[in-house]
């Protein structure tokens, strides 16, 4: 086990609340202490998406306690990667990071119903950017 984290990885959306939990949630879950996991909206919410949180334990991941939090410019500046969900122009740009854009429905006033298929994408783009991390 490396005694830092391969990565730094940074999911940003609007009120981080629903697609940057759900994919902090499956990154923490699937890379363990390999990655490290942080989550911000440009403009939080006052909670995490209910339906996100249900979703995410029909998946076994407890999103819970998690809580939205502000995007700042340090968070994005500690970060390797930084992939946003729709955040427009809010996120700041540093060199040397890596960026992705994630083109996800956003699951704001949705039933579960329709956020398990985001919940199901978010979670195969997980995967694949762990394989990415684990392949550099």
């Amino acid at each position: 086990m490396p005694s830092s984290p391969a990565a730094s990885v940074l999911f940003v959306c609007v009120h981080n609340a629903g697609r940057s939990q759900m994919a902090a949630g499956f990154l923490g879950h699937l890379a363990g202490d390999r990655v490290e996991v942080r989550s911000a909206g440009s403009m939080p919410a006052d909670q995490v998406n209910p339906a996100a949180v249900e979703a995410m334990k029909e998946a076994g991941i407890d999103i819970s306690a998690q809580h939205p939090k502000v995007l700042t410019t340090d968070a994005v500046r500690a970060s390797d990667y930084v992939i946003t969900m729709g955040c427009g122009d809010a996120c700041p740009v540093f060199p040397g990071k890596r960026y992705l854009d994630w083109q996800l429905d956003d699951p704001a006033g949705q039933g579960v119903e329709a956020v398990r298929p985001i919940r199901d994408e978010i979670e195969r783009r997980v995967r694949a950017l762990i394989a990415e991390i684990d392949a550099r």
